[in-house]
């Protein structure tokens, strides 16, 4: 489920940042080649099917982490001093890291960008059906505010993967469990 959620995730933003090109909303423009679509409505075809993806996805994760505990064993926040402890460690390169075990800075990680997940998808939602889904709109303080909560959703996504990417890669045994479905602790 991490890779087809990693892959759909990045072609929403991809396919994003040209729909966002069309009318941003600050005084900066994504570089084409950044983008995915090509145009306007090559974008919206790509990110609405991206979306069923990630919505899919999402629901398969959502079950299986309620249904094997995963949500409470793994990805649910510590307390502030064990995360003060562990982000004091992580800023001075002296953090821990086991196979298969999450440190608190990665709990709180995990979870805000689930949170910004759910956030994006809700403000997609809302800008995407704005007369279907009014009470939506209307939660999220109008169409406008909405259009902004989700592009600082997606914003959050990118400074997560900003760091979760080149972590994930500094080590490899992590991906090399992943890519072969073996528990953390038998990987190469």
């Amino acid at each position: 489920m991490h890779w087809i959620g990693a892959v759909a995730i990045v072609c929403m933003i991809l396919s994003g940042w040209q729909i966002y090109d069309a009318s941003p909303s600050f005084p900066v423009i994504v570089p084409a080649w950044m983008t995915l679509g090509g145009w306007l409505a090559g974008a919206i075809a790509w990110h609405l099917s991206a979306m069923w993806v990630l919505f899919a996805d999402g629901l398969a994760y959502l079950a299986y982490g309620v249904a094997t505990g995963h949500f409470r064993r793994d990805i649910a926040p510590t307390g502030p001093a064990a995360l003060a402890r562990d982000t004091w460690a992580a800023l001075h390169f002296r953090l821990d890291h086991r196979l298969g075990h999450y440190n608190a800075v990665q709990r709180w990680m995990y979870s805000a960008v689930l949170l910004a997940i759910l956030l994006a998808v809700a403000t997609g939602l809302s800008i995407w059906k704005p007369v279907q889904l009014g009470w939506l709109v209307v939660l999220f303080g109008g169409y406008t505010d909405a259009r902004f909560i989700h592009l600082m959703a997606m914003i959050a996504i990118v400074l997560f993967l900003l760091i979760h990417v080149p972590l994930a890669l500094a080590y490899p045994k992590t991906i090399a469990s992943m890519l072969a479905g073996t528990a953390a602790e038998d990987a190469p």
